[in-house]
């Protein structure tokens, strides 16, 4: 198989040619079709989170499943599936028994602890799969497995918040927003100040206002969802919520927050954060978007091209989300 492999941070991917995984008896073999580029990649890719190394990154996988292991019986060949972030947990640690297997001592991530999908295979594991929506072609569902499931997750945490803010407007946030507003949700989106391509496309799935995060938005936000990697807007969206309002900080990695004044978060304000997904978050997404219709918009590269969309991506150059295909 091809693959594009990370050898050292801070370096290139490189094409290698590779056997195809040995799949063990709880897995599935995949023939990938498409796969999205996510921040976390690019987090990996860049060396802002360690993990196993040399490792073929991905974590968005849509694929058809050309084989099945003996304890592997929840997809059949020939079917089409999704692999998303978390690999597989150790159902034994206290999380797992807590039923928060996302923080589980054990995980094992897709295309960080194991090779991911930036390759024309992969293998995963069954049960940590998603049948995906027949109505979604590949590419655009790629971003749906995890731009989609942790957006799915960050906005789960606003509970029944009618007015948010979503920091930072790339995949997860044009995802959630298309939901929340189908729900009847008011959304509100920051981009970097003078970002005007940014917030005319935020402006199309249904936000009532888009503007730079040194703006003041028209309306008080209940919650707020910072998916820009960006420390600094953590106060930011603190001073733009309501009393007992809730900022959720949706990445995987972030730089430091910057001191603030207490009376930013007095008035029992929250700060939160996101750690990966459970399998009951991909079942809660998907459920709701066969009743909510969601597009996704995306800009489709080679596999060998992998490099120039990790560099768009870094230069912030993708409106929407960047696919991969094979």
């Amino acid at each position: 198989m091809r693959a594009m492999q990370l050898d050292r941070p801070g370096e290139p991917l490189r094409l290698v040619q590779r056997q195809v995984p040995v799949a063990g008896p709880a897995d599935i073999p995949i023939e990938a079709t498409a796969y999205s580029v996510c921040r976390t990649d690019l987090h990996v890719v860049d060396g802002d989170i360690q993990g196993k190394l040399p490792i073929v990154p991905g974590h968005e996988i849509v694929g058809k499943v050309i084989a099945v292991g003996a304890n592997a019986d929840r997809f059949d060949v020939g079917d089409r599936v999704g692999v998303p972030w978390l690999g597989s947990t150790c159902h034994h640690c206290r999380f797992c028994k807590m039923g928060m297997e996302n923080l589980c001592d054990d995980a094992q991530f897709t295309g960080f602890t194991k090779d991911g999908g930036f390759a024309t295979h992969a293998v995963a594991r069954a049960d940590y799969c998603f049948a995906l929506p027949p109505t979604v072609d590949g590419p655009r569902a790629a971003p749906l497995l995890c731009a989609g499931l942790i957006g799915y997750r960050a906005f789960s945490m606003m509970g029944e918040a009618r007015t948010f803010g979503l920091y930072g407007f790339g995949a997860s946030a044009h995802i959630i927003a298309q939901l929340a507003a189908r729900m009847g949700r008011k959304v509100v989106a920051f981009t970097k100040p003078g970002d005007v391509q940014g917030q005319k496309f935020a402006r199309l799935p249904g936000c009532i206002w888009a503007g730079g995060s040194d703006e003041t938005p028209p309306v008080e936000l209940d919650a707020a969802i910072v998916f820009a990697p960006v420390g600094a807007l953590v106060p930011v969206a603190l001073a733009a919520i309501r009393k007992s309002g809730t900022v959720v900080c949706a990445g995987i990695h972030m730089s430091d927050i910057p001191c603030f004044p207490y009376a930013l978060l007095w008035g029992e304000r929250q700060v939160r954060s996101v750690a990966n997904l459970t399998r009951a978050d991909g079942d809660g997404f998907f459920a709701a978007i066969r009743e909510v219709e969601v597009r996704t918009q995306v800009k489709c590269f080679a596999l060998d091209d992998a490099n120039e969309a990790l560099a768009r991506l870094r230069n912030g150059d993708i409106v929407g989300a960047a696919v991969l295909l094979p």
